[in-house]
């Protein structure tokens, strides 16, 4: 028997680059500022009272480069603002629509009440900056931030351009340093998916240790003498922490997860989608298009149209006994594990942070629920970060992961479906031009070969042009376009994005093939698609 066991929350914080200078208001931009006010902001909320109340804990945050670049944007930010403040006006305007409506009108209070603190802690508490006030409760050790690849690409499906790879993990490594001032020691592989090679940029990268699926690991050459309960380090040297599917079948399970208990707030009954457009029109305008405005009612209830009205204390209690249960279920997970195990067991449990807020309002109350009960009851296991548990315990068994993801059936079919396989050709050409275009200038035999020579006006162009193409193969690489296909939701927009981003970096191509730049198309390319300053195109060699 061990003397004691771990678990490792680990919450993805992740979402596309969607930021459109050229209209005044755009819809997908949406997802950003519904993240913020409802994911971001409580998540920060709840480490401030943690760390106020001294809370001993250990949280383990991924925040991907296209967030961090979005959350760090002037314009981003200031529309945001400009969100909140038309929620503020929604806000007064529900209020005197309810009143007299009991739960309701006491429903619409707690929303303006809400709002007002999302607006001070934004402004006030954080200057804007929730990059910085993430990386503020790094810096005090109350949490581990990891990085991703560099916009979240399926990496298996780029393996027969190694460069294309590698450029997005070294990337994704020079970002993070750009926002957090240090190396990142962890990194969450986009979707989970792993493939035999990975483990060897991640080494070159000076990356410690990644999250596989559990069957990468339970189908590991051999197989790990301790199932998916103790890291294993790969041939190249990284350590591959497995997800425990115990303990996240009970938060994401639909039939048995927490978040579809009939308490909670029902996501899908939303004012924006009920109400007349006069009475929306703060925040949807005197003609749509309908969308969410987070003004909801009513509660789950079950599986018909007929809805209760959502009762918050209600809600509150269930988070609570859910809290308690789930704390109860790991600490039974773990002494069994204690009883069988020769070194102390570590259980990962990781989710997108968005089903905290976003997709589930009361996950956040969930978690700092579950949080301060583990803290004050560490007779079992005690809450810790994969980086930590490393360091407390560097001997491991090596074995060659399989190849996985955590998506469903556990590969990539999700990402390569007939409903999008259609873009692989197009992004392998690109990316094949793009290494053609790196390794020409790193010689000498592309773009200031064609050049007067000296002119240092050329040198700066040829940076900028290649640049702008490395940004545009990138943002086309997305993962999260080929998964909008495959879900039929934002399929439009998924497919014109990678249309645009595709269509710019063959226009940039070409230029390059000429030496003749169109400097007014890549300012504006440059103006669309600001990510990533000073990505390194070198990394395509």
């Amino acid at each position: 028997m061990t003397d004691h066991g771990f678990l490792a929350l680990v919450l993805h914080a992740h979402l596309p680059f969607v930021r459109h200078p050229e209209y005044p208001e755009f819809l997908e931009e949406d997802w950003l500022y519904e993240a913020i006010t409802e994911t971001y902001l409580p998540l920060l909320a709840m480490l401030d009272r943690l760390a106020d109340d001294q809370v001993p804990f250990a949280l383990t945050l991924t925040l991907t480069p296209p967030l961090c670049a979005m959350l760090r944007d002037e314009l981003l930010r200031e529309r945001y603002g400009r969100y909140l403040d038309r929620c503020l006006v929604l806000a007064g305007k529900e209020i005197a629509r309810t009143r007299g409506c009991g739960r309701q009108e006491e429903t619409a209070h707690f929303y303006l009440e809400r709002l007002r603190a999302c607006t001070l802690q934004f402004h006030e508490r954080w200057g804007g900056d929730l990059v910085g006030a993430f990386r503020h409760f790094q810096d005090v050790g109350r949490l581990e931030i990891i990085t991703c690849a560099a916009t979240h690409g399926l990496l298996p499906l780029m393996e027969n351009i190694p460069q294309a790879v590698r450029a997005q993990i070294f990337i994704a490594r020079d970002e993070y340093r750009a926002c957090f001032g240090r190396d990142p020691a962890g990194i969450w592989l986009p979707e989970c998916a792993y493939v035999a090679g990975i483990d060897q940029v991640l080494q070159e990268a000076n990356l410690r240790w990644f999250i596989l699926d559990a069957h990468g690991l339970m189908y590991a050459q051999p197989r790990p003498r301790r199932a998916i309960y103790a890291p294993c380090f790969t041939p190249a040297g990284p350590a591959a922490f497995s997800r425990d599917r115990e303990s996240s079948r009970q938060v994401w399970s639909a039939q048995h997860g927490y978040p579809g208990d009939p308490a909670y707030r029902d996501f899908y009954r939303d004012i924006g989608f009920e109400l007349p457009f006069l009475e929306l029109e703060p925040v949807i305008g005197p003609e749509g298009p309908r969308k969410f405005t987070g003004f909801k009612y009513h509660r789950i209830t079950g599986r018909t149209e007929d809805k209760d009205l959502y009762h918050r204390v209600w809600a509150m209690a269930a988070a609570d006994a859910h809290a308690g249960h789930f704390m109860k279920e790991r600490r039974a997970q773990v002494d069994n594990l204690r009883h069988v195990l020769d070194v102390d067991p570590i259980v990962v449990a990781p989710f997108d942070a968005e089903l905290f807020g976003h997709w589930w309002f009361e996950g956040p109350e969930f978690l700092e629920l579950f949080i301060r009960k583990a803290a004050y009851d560490q007779q079992t296991f005690e809450l810790t970060t994969p980086g930590r548990y490393l360091d407390a315990h560097p001997t491991q068994q090596v074995v060659a992961p399989s190849a996985s993801s955590w998506g469903q059936n556990g590969y990539w079919e999700v990402w390569l479906h007939q409903s999008n396989s259609w873009i692989y050709p197009h992004l392998q050409t690109a990316a094949r031009r793009m290494v053609e275009a790196a390794r020409a200038e790193e010689k000498g035999e592309g773009f200031l070969s064609r050049a007067p020579e000296g002119h240092k006006e050329d040198v700066a162009l040829r940076d900028r042009l290649l640049r702008q193409m490395a940004r545009e193969l990138l943002l086309a690489q997305s993962s999260d376009w080929a998964f909008l296909m495959k879900t039929e939701t934002a399929t439009h927009y998924a497919v014109k994005r990678t249309k645009d981003h595709v269509l710019r970096f063959t226009r940039l191509y070409e230029q390059w093939r000429r030496g003749s730049v169109d400097l007014d198309f890549l300012a504006n390319c440059e103006w669309r698609d600001n990510l990533f300053p000073d990505v390194e195109w070198r990394y395509y060699v």
